[in-house]
Formats: structure tokens, sequence, C-alpha cells
């Protein structure tokens, strides 16, 4: 059965998007464990502002896992792409990475790839972009391997990439990492209701594939407040048989603690 995860934003720069919870660890830690959710995603500026040992000491007092840590700071606080058409750049971009990977590795958590992934455009043609983001896959997937994690790969709507924007498509670019890599998808439904004729078709196109789900309706408030159609998507989750963590990336609507309380409910509802 999937697991329920809320996501918690440590990055004040970010204030306004799509994560449930604002106020530091230890409340949200809190407010998850209050509310029945099995884990948490985190987003962070990096391994400097997450305390290790507080979080060890977090999760196990409100019993929760660390389910993801996000790595989009690197292009949100730095400007950093694996696509980029400057070679140091792209080293750097792997290295803060990598870094996120370690972070996340001690909890058994994978780092999710979503904005850092970049576009192409001007000087970079869409193979090429391609081709620099199969091999920052292929070699983040095998750091992360040391972990027994993978490396969470979400491909994003045509407003914010213009790579990877259907789950088809993400498992076309992961065919060319080999048969041994270790990367899986991050299937965002607010991302598939842009691009997706049907949610619950994309679902069945990751089968095997997908990793993790974000867990939100149409209008990115959090599931239960759009237009989705859950009965149908929760039934293609079920019958890929995912086993992973549903997470609530969504606006905190109409506030943090009703938007967490919704999210609970809606998968309380199809899930449980």
């Amino acid at each position: 059965m999937p697991k329920s995860c809320v996501t918690i934003s440590l990055v004040e720069a970010a204030r306004g998007g799509p994560f449930i919870l604002w106020d530091g660890l230890e409340k949200g830690c809190q407010t998850a464990k209050q509310l029945g959710f099995d884990a948490v995603e985190v987003f962070s500026l990096g391994p400097e502002q997450v305390d290790s040992a507080e979080l060890e000491k977090l999760l196990k007092d409100h019993e929760l896992e660390l389910a993801a840590v996000g790595t989009g700071a690197g292009m949100v606080q730095h400007g950093l792409s694996l696509t980029s058409t400057c070679s140091e750049q792209r080293a750097e971009a792997k290295e803060f990475i990598k870094r996120i990977i370690d972070m996340g590795g001690r909890f058994g958590a994978g780092a999710i790839l979503g904005s850092m992934q970049g576009r192409w455009g001007d000087d970079l043609n869409k193979q090429d972009a391609l081709a620099l983001l199969a091999e920052a896959c292929a070699e983040l997937g095998e750091y992360a391997r040391q972990y027994n994690t993978p490396f969470i790969y979400e491909h994003l709507n045509r407003y914010e990439t213009n790579l990877c924007n259907t789950v088809a498509e993400s498992v076309q670019f992961l065919s060319r990492l080999g048969d041994d890599h270790n990367v899986v998808i991050l299937a965002d439904l607010f991302h598939m209701n842009i691009e997706e004729v049907c949610i619950a078709e994309g679902i069945r196109d990751g089968q095997g594939l997908i990793g993790h789900i974000h867990f939100v309706d149409s209008n990115r408030r959090p599931a239960g407040l759009g237009h989705m159609d859950f009965d149908a998507i929760a039934a293609a989750i079920k019958e890929i048989g995912f086993e992973g963590y549903l997470s609530a990336e969504a606006f905190p609507y109409p506030n943090e603690f009703e938007a967490a309380k919704q999210t609970i409910e809606s998968y309380n509802k199809y899930f449980r």
C-alpha cells in the first residue's frame, strides 16, 4: 500500500511555492505526526541547513520516515543546471546534488531532480541537452546506490522544462541509461494534469519505474480541492503495485494545517 507524506520547506526564498508546511522541521514533524502521516519530504537550501542529528531525533520521536529530499534550491538559490552549456556549472550542479544525496541517504531517502534538470534552447539543442541530462542522471543514480536509495527524476510541465513532460517521455529518457540504472520516476499529478491525455493511463505507462508520487490536485491545492478524478487515479496507482510515498507537494491552502488535514483525509479516502 502507498504511504502518506507531507512536504516541509525550509527555503524562505521559495515562500509561496507548493509546499504544505513552512515553520521548521520540529513543528512540521509535530503536525505530520498529529495528523497521522507516515513520512515527510524536506526541501532545504542544502545539507548545511539541516542538522542530521536533530532530524534523526525528530523522525524517531514522531515515528516518521524521511521520504525524499529536494534539490530545487540549487536552481532557486544558485541557478545551477545539469544541462548548462558551461561544463564548470554542470560539475557544480552535480556536486550540489551529491551533497543532497548524502544528506538523505543516511535516512534511506532519495534525492529528487526537478528544476535543476534545466531546459534546451539558444546554444543547446534538445538532443544534446538530453544527452547531458542522461549522463548526469546515470552518474547520480550510481552515486546514490551506496545508500541503497534511488535517484528520483521528476518530469515537469511545459512551462518549467522542455525536456521531458510526460511519464512516457520519462520512460523513454531513462532507457538511455541502460538496464542497470538506479533512477526512478516521480509522477507529479499537477504536472500530469497539464500534460497527460489521461492521468490514470500516464501512471500505467510508468509501471515498474514510478518510485515517488506528488499527491496533489489539478490547481496545486491539496488533493480533493480541484477537479482530479481520484477514483481513476487511485485505481491506476494500485494497479501498478505502487508502494512508495504519496507526497503532498501542494499550496498550503487555505492554511498549512488545513492543507495537511485535507491531504491526509484524501489519502485515507482513496488508499486506506
